[in-house]
């Protein structure tokens, strides 16, 4: 079922990590998981046309070809320890002031992590999910105008399907009831003991953006009138953009496998990794409309009228989740590769071929939270049922990256 094994020499020494510093820095800014490996390999460098025009639906823009891109050769310092002893963590979101929620999977809870002191209480439970296999409580993401709504977004598994709702946060109710009613605001979305996605992110244009897998039926990834293995676009209340690639419909692209991350370049770009099956993992630059290849194409096939990714990796070395830009670079965690990857892009190309750190020193990698400049937050996934858990994890690191 997944890779777990002991970490590397740094795990054993975490708890000696200072947590000073950490509160200020936060306050700145099927075959699982992609199946057996090909056998050992590397990324493969890879090209994608830069976009032209005005900027679309997503706030895409024009990149120019003199766009300088980072350094091919970059660094990670893991600066200290935000959390630790948490329970299946998955999404996380950074509070206004620096503390952060953070969603347990197979818990169905939300818990505020206090930035310095690393106290993790308990603000509520979701009502209604359903944990199993790879489905629970997973994404998270905070209301666009979060400081007048108090609106937190939830994506997460039922006895029926997979769905997104919104829940009030109110900080003056006790601790542990301090989540309102949920409202669901999207429902529908294919359920499975795999591939159900997870990811949600409200993207520059303040729509709201979410992942979904094809729950290893493999043809829902290519049926169009499926929520199965897409990207969707929606409004804040759940309902079909205007400039979607069809009307009336959330769909924004499609023939993808299991996406799990989503973020934005700083020219409004939207980049997303997702698992393959017994070859590539990819990570894609997303197009409205585009057709992503799964099940038909997997890595870089090269098929007339499928988008093929930008990098790709074995198996092995990745089975990617969450991502994140930073200096230059989308940073990704890996799950079975148990490593961070960064992915240097000029525009769209690459710079250099993706560059892997910390590999098996923390274990699982889930979560990458962005934070501003050349900070980020690392979540590890030692206790989702697929690693090989040690005394403390799970963990919120803080990186210092270039």
């Amino acid at each position: 079922m997944g890779s777990g094994g002991a970490g590397g020499p740094r795990r054993g020494v975490l708890a000696a990590l200072a947590l000073v510093g950490c509160g200020a820095l936060l306050a700145a800014g099927c075959s699982p998981e992609g199946g057996p490996g090909a056998g050992p390999g590397g990324s493969a460098p890879g090209t994608a046309s830069a976009g032209s025009g005005p900027p679309g639906p997503s706030g895409r823009a024009s990149v120019s070809p003199e766009a300088a891109g980072p350094p091919a050769k970059g660094a990670v310092t893991v600066t200290g320890e935000v959390a630790k002893g948490l329970e299946s963590p998955w999404g996380v979101a950074q509070l206004p002031g620096g503390d952060l929620l953070v969603a347990s999977r197979d818990k169905g809870t939300i818990s505020r992590v206090t930035a310095g002191s690393g106290a993790a209480t308990r603000i509520g439970e979701v009502p209604g999910v359903a944990p199993g296999g790879e489905g629970g409580l997973m994404g998270l993401a905070l209301s666009p105008a979060f400081a007048s709504d108090r609106l937190v977004y939830v994506y997460f598994t039922t006895e029926s399907d997979n769905r997104i709702a919104r829940l009030r946060y109110d900080e003056q109710r006790p601790a542990g009831q301090q989540l309102g009613a949920p409202d669901t605001v999207f429902r529908g979305i294919p359920k499975g003991l795999i591939h159900n996605g997870g990811r949600i992110a409200f993207g520059p244009d303040k729509m709201l953006y979410a992942g979904t897998g094809e729950t290893g039926d493999t043809g829902l990834a290519q049926d169009k009138k499926s929520l199965g293995g897409k990207i969707l676009r929606m409004t804040p209340d759940g309902d079909p953009v205007h400039g979607n690639p069809e009307a009336d419909s959330v769909v924004y692209s499609y023939g993808h496998r299991n996406v799990q991350g989503l973020a934005w370049d700083k020219d409004k770009r939207l980049w997303a990794a997702e698992f393959g099956q017994n070859t590539w993992d990819e990570l894609n630059l997303i197009e409205p409309g585009a057709n992503y290849g799964w099940p038909e194409a997997e890595g870089k096939a090269g098929k007339p009228g499928f988008r093929d990714p930008v990098a790709v990796w074995k198996t092995d070395e990745a089975s990617p989740s969450g991502i994140a830009w930073a200096e230059g670079s989308i940073w990704m965690a890996g799950l079975k590769g148990k490593r961070l990857w960064r992915i240097p892009l000029a525009g769209t190309e690459l710079v250099a071929e993706p560059e892997a750190f910390l590999e098996g020193e923390y274990g699982r990698l889930r979560t990458v939270v962005p934070l501003g400049g050349d900070r980020m937050l690392l979540v590890t996934s030692e206790t989702d049922g697929r690693g090989s858990p040690e005394a403390g994890d799970d963990r919120i690191l803080t990186l210092t990256v270039r």
